[in-house]
């Protein structure tokens, strides 16, 4: 995955109290080279003052200028544009500044009306020749609208504007304008025809209407395209909207045309600053410099202060052309129908057969299910397979059953039972982690054994189960890692959302020590796996490391995905990659449709000749397989 590196971990630039105009917020700060300085144009809000047009008293806002060599460090901060004509005389906001015929066009939102109104905010620009004095000042757009911007050279002999339309009157619209002259910035007649095709010159970033889309920094020319960061907000309409930082690279010689973009956040509101401030949890992208190869995002983090973020500009690049594919989904079903299904003639497993854990032993696959009858109390089933995915047998009776005070039924009609298995062979020994639930606690993380010679067999002579977590917490997929690490057993285990990891000594449980809980893997906020995630298998062991597939829980549908993870082959905490979108998702309709519905749910995969077989349950009430081989999953992993 790629991520936007904070610099240097906190605001480069902060209100100055010592400024009355500028001393309850800076930001929105984007900044500009000229010669070997750095400007930097920010909007300053005043603390609160009587305005006579708006008869009250309110804060303004004004553009700002300061100086830097590094982009980092700025000095001489001064107010450089403020609110003189009737258009904008309620404040000037959020610049852009851009250069063309010798001149500096700094656009800006010029607010007319107070109490505010979407009529009353529009693009007004700005033009200087130095930074030290402002020429002349004229409104652009006769409609709402903010967020304007210059492409850096004529495309096509022409100045090419882009713009955000409709902000305070969404959905709010990012589109291009092809001006016939630079002139026609100023012509309300051309902005007025303009804006009726607005649909026509609008460039199609938004993946869901219930979003938002507003631009950031000006756009800037790479070999692959014009790069144009923007800020996405998800859920705008709704109290869990969440502000997040993309991208769109745009065709250098018809930009209308989105050659590749981000689908994903590049980040999102984390640090202190960004979470709170005049508006909490907001970051949105203003300003960008490249600087030897490295893109400089300058951002405003809660309407109150500038922030910096860097990333290789090849990197993001990469990214970007990787991500154009329509699809990530690795994995593809071999057979469009489940391979193991609910049988009404055994009453044990007449509801549903599902979540099963695999194992691969004397070139067959061996199959333990979740299955459950009419009294809602999980067994684990058994089945084989010679090729993988043609079940070759299948236990008449459940192979392992609740038989301890911790998993047996405790609730009238409510479930209990053993959930969701997991095995690991260590040495001569099967292991079997699973989820027991009595279904009056929270569900706990218990583990068995058996000789693997039994087990071969087919003589069920289990290992009498014990607790390894906690009480009072929920805690489920859980698995042991197939070799020691440092000396030591490894456990992953999820107690909340996240997947956490344990370190044990032994196997050899008291049923009275718990392991502990540390924070490994978690959800990621506007992903697919943004509201909780859990191990699938146990992680396979490849030439580039470890391989573990993970399920996730999407915050917008509930819909249950799989991912993926390298781990580094000597310290498999050390996450390599991790998939930035799904490699597996519901499609048939036995995994739309269930008992849960929208769930693909892997707790067994089996490595065979370079391929990887993934046994999970489709709804919460069949067996599914699919499969991948590893150089796919590894060209997966890349995007």
């Amino acid at each position: 995955m790629l991520e936007l590196h904070r610099y240097p971990n906190n605001p480069v630039l902060k209100p100055n109290t010592h400024n009355s105009w500028e001393a309850e917020a800076a930001f929105h700060g984007c900044p500009f080279k000229l010669g070997r300085k750095i400007y930097l144009l920010y909007r300053a809000v005043s603390l609160p003052h009587y305005h006579t047009g708006a008869g009250t008293l309110m804060r303004v806002s004004d553009i700002g200028l300061a100086h830097s060599t590094d982009g980092i460090n700025f000095t001489n901060r001064q107010r450089f544009i403020v609110p003189e004509k009737p258009w904008e005389i309620y404040g000037v906001e959020d610049p852009r500044v851009c250069q063309a015929e010798n001149k500096y066009y700094i656009f800006y939102t010029a607010l007319s009306t107070f109490p505010f109104t979407p009529q009353g905010i529009r693009v007004g620009v700005a033009t200087t020749r130095d930074f030290v004095t402002v020429d002349t000042k004229k409104l652009v757009t006769p409609f709402n609208a903010k967020a304007m911007a210059l492409f850096p050279e004529k495309i096509q002999g022409k100045w090419t504007a882009i713009l955000t339309a409709n902000t305070d009157l969404p959905p709010a619209k990012i589109g291009l304008a092809t001006l016939p002259t630079i002139e026609h910035l100023y012509n309300q007649s051309f902005w007025n025809r303009w804006y009726k095709e607005l649909d026509k010159n609008t460039l199609k970033l938004q993946r869901h209407d219930k979003d938002h889309v507003e631009l950031g920094p000006p756009p800037l020319k790479t070999k692959h395209g014009w790069l144009v960061i923007y800020s996405y907000i998800r859920n705008y309409y709704s109290d869990q909207r969440l502000f997040g930082i993309e991208a769109a690279l745009l065709d250098l010689k018809e930009p209308q045309k989105i050659i590749a973009r981000t689908t994903t956040p590049l980040i999102v509101p984390k640090e202190i600053y960004e979470r709170y401030g005049m508006v909490p949890n907001v970051i949105f992208p203003s300003g960008a410099l490249i600087q030897k190869d490295v893109l400089w995002i300058y951002y405003s983090a809660a309407d109150s202060v500038v922030a910096a973020a860097t990333v290789k500009l090849q990197e993001l690049l990469r990214f970007l052309m990787r991500g154009s594919q329509k699809s990530n989904i690795a994995l593809s079903r071999p057979v469009k129908k489940p391979i193991i299904e609910p049988a009404a003639s055994r009453p044990w497993e007449a509801k549903a057969t599902f979540n099963p854990a695999a194992v691969y032993l004397n070139k067959e696959v061996h199959i333990l299910y979740r299955a459950m009858g009419a009294d809602n109390t999980s067994v684990i089933g058994y089945a084989k397979s010679k090729d993988g995915i043609k079940i070759d047998e299948r236990w008449p009776e459940p192979i392992y059953t609740p038989r301890r005070e911790f998993e047996q039924k405790k609730v009238p009609n409510g479930n209990s039972g053993c959930e969701d298995p997991r095995l690991t062979l260590i040495g001569q020994q099967l292991y079997m982690t699973y989820t027991a639930f009595d279904g009056k606690h929270p569900p706990r993380v218990a583990l068995t054994s058996i000789p693997l010679k039994k087990f071969l067999a087919k003589q069920w002579d289990w290992v009498s189960p014990v607790l390894l977590s906690p009480p009072s917490f929920d805690d489920k997929d859980a698995c042991i890692f197939p070799e020691k690490v440092r000396g030591q057993y490894l456990i992953f285990h999820r107690i909340g959302d996240d997947v956490d990891y344990a370190f044990v000594p032994s196997l050899q449980f008291d049923g009275a020590t718990w392991i502990a809980e540390h924070r490994w893997l978690g959800p990621r906020r506007g992903f697919w796996d943004s509201k909780k995630i859990g191990i699938a298998a146990p992680p396979v062991k490849i030439k580039p490391g470890w391989l573990m597939l993970y399920h996730g829980v999407s915050e917008d549908d509930n819909c249950y995905r799989v991912g993926a993870v390298l781990l580094d082959s000597k310290d498999p905490l050390k996450i390599l990659k991790r998939t930035d979108r799904p490699i597996f998702e519901p499609e048939l309709d036995w995994e739309i449709n269930g008992v849960v519905n929208k769930v693909v749910f892997p707790c067994g995969n089996v490595l065979i000749n370079d391929k990887l077989y993934v046994y999970y349950g489709g709804g919460d009430k069949v067996t599914g397989v699919a499969t991948c081989s590893i150089d796919k999953l590894l060209v997966a992993l890349e995007h």
